[in-house]
Parts: structure tokens; sequence; C-alpha cells
């Protein structure tokens, strides 16, 4: 994110209405500078990629996926392919090196796309065993993805693995150094949920410390997941906390720009099925952002209710 403008606009896929997918793609198609469509192989019960490959042709937009989950109906085909052992197919998660090389190919299959821009690692915390270990193998394999030219970077996405201790950008960084065996890695991302009511992280930046100020510190980028914790939000939040941030908004638009507004933060993914959603969503990150003042005024008011 700039001083001037908030961070912008990428479709989240997680909540997406399968049907809605083709028309959700072109509006976020609709600018080619900021376009993004956010994915993973285990999305809307293993057919987001599916569904959003016919859309994706020939349109200009970047995609991040994921490997880590071992989709629904792809057990048995891994295990065949030698990716997977039963063990790992039956805890339903895995980064070893074979089986995220494995999930790269399928990620590049149903998409209908020769080179990924983003992989992310998918809640490595629920990795069996040693976190870090996990890491290792997983950012060994993208590494070489990377060198083999069907991948131009990677990330980690978690939902609570920075909170509970799990994960740490600066312990990131140390395991992608030892996969690429350089400083010169190719982690570039990370992906955590950033809302007014998981605002732990938020709460972090404005005092320019946590994962999402180390990160940019290292000038990765910042994907903000569940901006608007799912919807709930809208029940959750007051016109008075509206008023606060910006009177003129609606209670979603608010607390949407309030997270792009967030220093650090270089996109903000939305899952919306809905075309007028989309469109109030990217009318309100069209905004000048929320000082960091009132950012700060905005979690204490909702730290004492």
């Amino acid at each position: 994110m700039t001083s001037e403008s908030p961070a912008p606009l990428g479709l989240g896929t997680y909540r997406i209405r399968p049907p809605a997918i083709r028309e959700a793609v072109l509006r976020a198609a609709e600018d080619p500078k900021t376009a993004w469509v956010d994915t993973a192989p285990n999305y809307l019960a293993g057919r987001a990629q599916t569904l959003l490959a016919p859309a994706l042709t020939d349109r200009m937009v970047k995609v991040s996926t994921k490997v880590g989950f071992v989709a629904q109906g792809t057990g048995t085909m891994a295990i065949t392919a030698g990716a997977l052992s039963a063990s790992e197919a039956a805890h339903g998660h895995c980064l070893t090196t074979r089986f995220v090389h494995w999930q790269c190919a399928q990620n590049r299959a149903q998409l209908g796309r020769s080179r990924l821009n983003m992989v992310f690692a998918h809640n490595p915390e629920r990795a069996a065993g040693d976190p870090n270990e996990a890491l290792l193998r997983a950012f060994t394999a993208l590494e070489e993805q990377v060198r083999a030219g069907t991948l131009d970077a990677y990330g980690v996405a978690t939902w609570d693995g920075f909170d509970n201790g799990a994960l740490s950008v600066p312990n990131l960084d140390r395991m992608a150094t030892l996969a690429a065996g350089s400083e010169y890695h190719h982690l570039r991302a990370v992906q955590l949920p950033v809302s007014l009511v998981t605002a732990n992280a938020l709460t972090q930046a404005l005092d320019n410390r946590g994962p999402i100020a180390q990160a940019a510190e290292r000038g990765w980028d910042v994907f903000a997941s569940a901006p608007l914790f799912g919807g709930e939000l809208n029940e959750l939040a007051t016109r008075e906390l509206t008023e606060l941030i910006r009177p003129d908004l609606s209670i979603p638009q608010a607390c949407l720009l309030a997270v792009a507004s967030c220093p650090g933060v270089t996109r903000v993914l939305l899952s919306a099925s809905e075309s007028a959603h989309w469109y109030d969503s990217r009318a309100a990150l069209a905004e000048p952002p929320v000082p960091v003042a009132t950012l700060r005024k905005v979690l204490d008011v909702l730290a004492s209710d």
C-alpha cells in the first residue's frame, strides 16, 4: 500500500458461489494493473480451479493458488502417482517435496496455465510433525518450480499461524534462505486474515510490528483475507464505528476501507458473488486511505465494547 491510496481489491474464491465465478472473474479482470484471483485446489469441494479455468482463458489476470490440503477426490490419484502415502492422504494435509511438486502440476492443469504467478504453502501449521521441516520441504520444491520456469514466486497462507506462534516472518525468511541456498529466494508474500474482528495483525501493524510490518520490511506482498470476517462484520459493526472511519460509506465499505488502509497490506481479497458487492467494495477502495490515528481510535472503540 502507498500513502496515497488503499490496497487494491483481489477476488477470493473460498466463499464464492460456483455459478457466479465467470462473471466475478470478468469483474476482477477489468483493471489489468490490479487484477488478481486467489484460489486453492480444495476450495468449493475441489471444484474451484476447474470452474475458474474457462473464465481465465486469454485474460490478463494474475492468479495465486495453494499447496498443502489434499483436495476432495484427489487422495487416491495422488497415492497412485506416488505423491502421497496412505497415512498422508488420511491426514488430509501434506507439504512434502513430492506432494508439492505433484499439486503444483495439478494446479497448472486445472487452471489451464503453464506458469503460476504465486503458490502459497497453505496453513503449514496443519502439517504433520515439525512445521519448520514441512516448510523447508515445501520451499525446496517451490524453489525448484521457480527454477523450472513454472512458477514466479511463492508465499505462505495461514489462518492463525502467526497468532498461535507456529509461524513468524523472520523464520519463514530463514527457511526460504535454506531452501534456496542463499538469501536470494523467491518467498514474496504472506496471506492472513485481517479485519476489525481478527484485528491482532492490524493492531500490530499500526505499531510497526508483527507479521504485516515484518513482511513489508522485506518488500513482500501482504494479502489480507476475510476482511469482512465472512460477512459477519455487517452484524458486528455499528453505524457509530462507520462514522469514525468514513461517514459517507456503508458499514461493509467502511470496514473494508479500514483493512485496505492498514500499513503494509498490499491486496485485499474479497469473495464477491454479486456485482453490487464487488463494485461497492471497489468504490470504497477508491477513497483516500483511513489515517493511522483514526484506525487506532477505531480499534480502541472496538476494544472497549
